[in-house]
């Protein structure tokens, strides 16, 4: 039997929790995977201690300033060491990468992503925002390029591994589940009160500061569906959400007969990356198993959309289409940034993304250039909008 060759994965945003998760991946799948580029934004040393341990060829830190830390930290080692973002959009080009997980916060994942695409590299995409901002953009690219968009994404994960054979059935529907994050049940005048501490005690699952507040929102869910949209072809009317607050069910998939697929698994984020970037193959691993008697009840429940109006808000962005998405998506970045600080409350996040989507012009037919002016002008909007708040 053939030794298999291994793909060379580059990791964009290898400090992140995705990122780290990814590297407990390729040591697991170590016959499988290797390292060929990290990448980090500012966290240094994070960054070279990744370097160190998986040797990959190149690593790229963002911040300009920390170039001359990295690249003195790693001088004994033949690596490449890089800084800021436009190297990110080259070196993704290089014909030694394979697979390319996007794991870079928000907005800034797109412009790698874009470049990934055009050199024909496959994308595991663990970036929504991506999709979110410019999904239109990003399937025709791949469609045109001949490459395979992987979800990272637990939800879209669970959709993808339930057409795996299905492909010539179409979708009548599809569900994605939410935990119901750290607030379910909670009324409105407690969410009036709500601290970023609270926000970020996530009750199933260990994400970055930025998805965490997010999931607490349920702006995590709308996200989803309008990524959802895009990778799986669906109208708006297709796409549900459902709260699970055992995250054991990671979605489902309605077809046409009426017949229903999930996708279960413990709230692992191991698993759905491991299947992107090992695809079509399922490699064993150590994870821990699930074990139906510690879960003798899965309860399903609909989120209460008067206290989590995100999930309306994204759903109105994606039916009106454009760049619509791109301001719902820059001003939530604005507004959960602003949250954390302790510059707006809780429940004013929604409030002050529905203005921006209401100031910032509509454009039905964005190009990428359409794209950057509106994700500038939606921030700049919103954050006036948080200054006149003082």
């Amino acid at each position: 039997m053939s030794e298999r060759i291994k793909k060379r994965v580059a990791i964009l945003g290898s400090t992140g929790s995705i990122g780290t998760q990814t590297l407990d991946v390729i040591n697991n799948s170590y016959c499988e995977l290797e390292v060929e580029l990290l990448t980090a934004y500012a966290n240094s040393k994070l960054l070279i201690e990744q370097a160190r341990k998986y040797k990959p060829n190149h690593v790229v830190i963002v911040k300009e300033d920390l170039y001359q830390e990295v690249r003195d930290a790693l001088s004994d080692l033949p690596i490449k060491v890089y800084a800021g973002i436009r190297s990110v959009e080259q070196i993704v080009e290089m014909d030694s990468i394979d697979v390319v997980l996007t794991a870079m916060v928000g907005y800034a994942g797109l412009a790698p992503t874009i470049s990934a695409i055009k050199a024909g590299k496959n994308i595991a995409l663990a970036n929504k925002e991506t999709m979110v901002v410019a999904g239109e953009l990003i399937t025709e690219l791949a469609l045109e390029k001949g490459i395979s968009i992987y979800p990272v994404d637990s939800e879209h994960s669970a959709i993808f591994q339930s057409i795996v054979g299905e492909f010539h059935n179409p979708i009548e529907k599809i569900y994605l589940t939410a935990s119901g994050g750290p607030f379910r049940g909670k009324s409105k005048e407690f969410m009036e009160l709500v601290t970023p501490a609270q926000a970020l005690k996530h009750p199933n699952w260990t994400m970055g500061a930025k998805i965490t507040i997010d999931s607490a929102t349920l702006m995590n869910k709308g996200l989803e569906a309008i990524e959802a949209k895009w990778l799986f072809d669906l109208k708006p009317e297709q796409i549900d959400i459902i709260v699970h607050p055992q995250s054991i069910i990671h979605s489902l998939v309605q077809f046409e007969d009426g017949s229903m697929k999930a996708q279960m698994g413990l709230p692992d984020m191991r698993l759905p990356i491991q299947f992107a970037l090992t695809y079509p193959n399922r490699v064993k691993t150590s994870f821990p198993r699930f074990d139906f008697t510690a879960y003798p009840n899965l309860s399903f429940e609909q989120a209460d959309r008067s206290i989590f109006r995100s999930i309306d808000l994204a759903y109105a962005a994606m039916r009106k289409g454009g760049n619509m998405p791109c301001i719902l998506n820059a001003a939530n970045e604005v507004a959960v940034e602003s949250f954390l600080k302790e510059k707006i409350g809780f429940l004013q996040m929604a409030d002050m993304i529905e203005k921006v989507m209401n100031l910032v012009p509509f454009i039905s037919k964005p190009d990428l250039d359409a794209y950057h002016r509106t994700d500038c002008e939606a921030r700049s909007v919103a954050m006036e909008l948080v200054s006149k708040r003082k």
